[in-house]
């Protein structure tokens, strides 16, 4: 157990930190503390032999170890009121009834983006919760069209579709009307079967080039179907940090968030606003990721923020719980 002292030695060493990235020595801490400088060496020191402060090789200050951002999240850390002008964004998309619930959360966590220059993404439930609500084709190009699925949880994913010669859109705009017909309320992980089964069969009788449509339609829906909603803001903030000054380590993470199957990692697993710092998340060792899950109307999905481990805790924890709370009113 900590001193009251060593408490906020710890405290005003992270939150020093966390601003200018620089080392903290003693000299800076002595009047915050009233102490003398020899006093503050000796008690940085029992912090170092706790494991909650680490030297550097390029300056005699100290800064915090992955232990010691836990205890402080952990023990020190209070969530931070928001400022008026952020809780007044958040508030104003969140009351705009013109929007639907994924648009919202999409951009709440875009302002959350800026606002901590942090990376942040909206996991959203898996394709065996939403159901077919619509589809349309919009052609643009010879050969091309754009696919446009939208969901009954107001999900919309759209994909370019290469149709081969001597397919007319007429042809393509019958099969959508046939999809629109029959599959409309399917849940999307169940599409590709029943274009197999119900509309194959159906669309052979009128529509010349049926087997070349029915599987541009079916390669479609399988990627919509193994697919789960996903939106990222700020991929790119982690730029701004000095410790991702290294490009070999930023282009790992950037690879990561990338591959799919390297942020579903992300996903939360409880309701709680949970923090997890370098190795304890599976992500990557040198980020911090605080995350939690929400549910509306039986849809569950993830809102994380991903930052240097030197973030800005307490401000990200309010942030997220007043956006938890405004998506599950």
């Amino acid at each position: 157990m900590l001193t009251e002292r060593q408490n906020k030695l710890l405290r005003i060493i992270v939150e020093e930190y966390v601003k200018t990235a620089s080392p903290v020595g003693s000299k800076a801490l002595c009047d915050e503390l009233n102490c003398s400088s020899a006093t503050i060496r000796n008690e940085m020191a029992t912090l170092e032999n706790v494991g909650f402060l680490e030297k550097t090789h390029t300056s005699s200050g100290r800064v915090p170890s992955e232990d010691g951002y836990r205890y402080y999240v952990n023990n020190l850390m209070k969530p931070k009121e928001m400022t008026g002008e952020d809780m007044l964004k958040l508030q104003t998309l969140f009351d705009n009834r013109e929007l639907v619930l994924s648009d919202a959360i999409n951009k709440s966590l875009e302002i959350v983006s800026e606002i901590t220059n942090c990376t942040s993404l909206v996991l959203g439930s898996s394709s065996s919760i939403n159901r077919l609500k619509q589809v349309e084709v919009v052609p643009f190009d010879n050969n091309k069209v754009i696919a446009i699925v939208i969901t009954d949880k107001g999900h919309i994913e759209h994909k370019e579709l290469n149709i081969e010669d001597g397919i007319s859109v007429d042809e393509v705009k019958k099969v959508v009307e046939l999809i629109n017909k029959l599959l409309v309320g399917t849940p999307l992980d169940e599409i590709s079967a029943k274009l197999e089964f119900e509309i194959k069969p159906r669309i052979a009788s009128y529509v010349k080039s049926h087997e070349a449509l029915y599987q541009v339609f079916y390669n479609a829906f399988s990627e919509f179907s193994n697919k789960s909603h996903m939106h990222m803001a700020g991929r790119t903030n982690l730029l701004n940090y000095k410790e991702f000054d290294n490009t070999s380590k930023i282009r790992e993470i950037l690879d990561k968030f990338d591959d799919d199957k390297m942020v579903q990692k992300i996903e939360a697993e409880e309701n709680d606003i949970n923090v997890y710092i370098g190795h304890e998340n599976n992500f990557d060792d040198d980020v911090s990721i605080i995350k939690t899950k929400y549910v509306v109307n039986g849809e569950e999905g993830t809102i994380a923020i991903v930052g240097p481990k030197r973030m800005d805790y307490e401000k990200v924890v309010s942030l997220l719980e007043f956006i938890k709370q405004n998506i599950e009113r």
